[in-house]
């Protein structure tokens, strides 16, 4: 029994994903995805890849995540299951590649300004 191991990144959550041919199980953390994620639309994100190349019941997904929130944590698994479906196949970069799923979410929150209340924000302006 073979496992394809990958790690996966996005703002600052860190996923290390194992897939493992199974029945379509997902853990996160030990704990069933649609208890830990509890939106629609992550659980829908993470199944994203899967999906894409038709392999959503051959796999079980077992994920360690750390940091961030929760939209940050599903787009790190995202990106490692879909970096370890390339280690499964090679064949199956170019679909993954171009829908977007290996390339690293690059965006972070900008940092907080001295001298304003956020990072963009201004204090109310008063004339007098």
């Amino acid at each position: 029994m073979q496992n394809f191991d990958a790690v996966g990144r996005r703002k600052n959550a860190v996923a290390r994903v194992r897939l493992t041919p199974g029945t379509g199980k997902r853990m996160i953390n030990d704990v069933q995805m649609k208890k830990y994620l509890k939106r629609e639309t992550l659980e829908m994100m993470v199944e994203q890849p899967l999906q894409t190349v038709g392999l959503g019941e051959r796999f079980d997904v077992h994920v360690n995540v750390c940091g961030g929130g929760l939209s940050g944590q599903a787009g790190a698994i995202r990106h490692g299951i879909s970096r370890a479906l390339v280690d499964y196949d090679e064949n199956l970069k170019p679909q993954l590649k171009s829908r977007g799923f290996l390339t690293r979410d690059p965006r972070m929150v900008e940092r907080k300004k001295s001298g304003r209340p956020k990072a963009r924000k201004r204090f109310q302006f008063s004339k007098r």
